[in-house]
């Protein structure tokens, strides 16, 4: 009597992603900024980043974390917009509201995205897809807004599908298909893979998914350290990571590794405002201020040092941010002179809100989608 062959259960894993939010939400509320390309954040001629833009905006080169003069050079109509983040907060508990219709494992990442774990699910609907498209048409009829999904047995794969489907798609890669679809994707589409890393594996020949697959763990981990080890996995369709829905959020940050090592201050301090901005665009998405301020150093030949600095009130505002992280650079002994391969910026030690509705945590919790 020959044995039943052994069925692999997968599990069945959600990426949420809204379209655009803050600017989706705007021109729902204010028919007068509909069709037209909107910033949300910045100021025309002013210091401050775009938080999001409009898909209108969008077409001319307008991205988040960018300048807002900028924004202003690349699409000389736009609207800036004052964010309204009570509202954003709110729209996000309602969307997250029609997410626990069908599951209690959710793994929110900002305000605007979430992994949700439907392998159970509680309406017994059993299929992802399907419960992805009811997701997908209660936020367009109940919140007038729209949503991308992907669909897949890992957040990995899940997370790349809903990116390719934007705005307002749904994508499925299946059981049988995960690992041919990762075989075909360029390295620069691999979530996690920024700018340097992609011209490192291109500059080993390595073009694909496939590509990376030629080599053993020892090579991969040689090359690009743990995340090597982690794409070795990955490579081969293995993310056994779970959704976590009380996930933690300590710190917030960015950090660059650049073409060639900088080797003047003034080179050095244009780099920490661009970083700067990107961790306040971070911290604004997640309604976070912090108290505490790390800059990272790595210098060219590889060795590496932290500096940080604490204040008595939390803070969010991108020119202290950038400023601090320049003081505490003057403050390394040595730095003068060499070489540094990579800066980084954290902000951490996250403040607790005091209302009685809202006394957890948020940088613990994350309760809001």
């Amino acid at each position: 009597m020959s044995a039943e062959p052994l069925q692999i259960k997968h599990r069945k894993i959600i990426h949420i992603d809204m379209d655009a939010f803050y600017a989706s939400v705007e021109p729902r509320d204010n028919p007068e900024y509909r069709g037209k390309p909107i910033a949300v954040g910045g100021a025309p001629q002013g210091r401050g980043v775009v938080a999001t833009a409009s898909y209108e905006a969008r077409k001319f080169g307008v991205r988040s974390a960018m300048p807002s003069k900028k924004a202003q050079q690349l699409c000389p109509e736009i609207i800036f917009v004052y964010p309204r983040f009570e509202i954003y907060r709110k729209v996000s508990e309602q969307v997250r509201e029609i997410f626990q219709r069908y599951t209690d494992l959710i793994e929110p990442l900002s305000l605007d995205e979430a992994y949700l774990d439907v392998t159970e699910d509680k309406q017994n609907i059993l299929s992802a897809i399907e419960i992805a498209k009811q997701i997908k048409q209660a936020i367009r009829e109940e919140l007038e807004l729209t949503a991308s999904a992907g669909v897949s047995i890992n957040k990995f794969v899940a997370k790349i599908a809903s990116d390719m489907s934007k705005p307002d798609g749904l994508k499925f890669i299946g059981p049988s298909l995960v690992e041919s679809f990762i075989e075909q994707l360029p390295v620069e589409k691999f979530y996690g893979v920024g700018k340097v890393t992609a011209e490192k594996m291109k500059g080993l020949n390595l073009h694909t998914g496939a590509d990376l697959k030629k080599l053993s763990e020892h090579e991969m981990a040689l090359h690009f350290g743990k995340a090597g080890q982690f794409y070795y996995k990955i490579v081969r369709g293995i993310d056994e990571r779970p959704v976590e829905p009380n996930r933690e959020t300590k710190s917030i940050g960015a950090e660059d590794t650049f073409q060639h090592d900088l080797s003047s201050i003034e080179d050095m301090h244009a780099e920490l405002d661009k970083i700067a901005r990107t961790v306040y665009s971070r911290l604004q998405k997640y309604e976070l201020k912090g108290r505490t301020i790390t800059l990272k150093i790595k210098y060219s030949d590889f060795k590496q040092v932290t500096r940080s600095r604490s204040f008595s009130d939390a803070l969010n505002d991108p020119d202290v941010i950038a400023a601090t992280a320049k003081e505490l650079l003057a403050a390394v002994t040595n730095s003068q002179g060499r070489k540094i391969r990579l800066l980084g910026i954290t902000v951490s030690n996250f403040q607790q809100r005091e209302s009685k509705d809202e006394e957890r945590n948020v940088a613990g919790q994350l309760e809001l989608f």
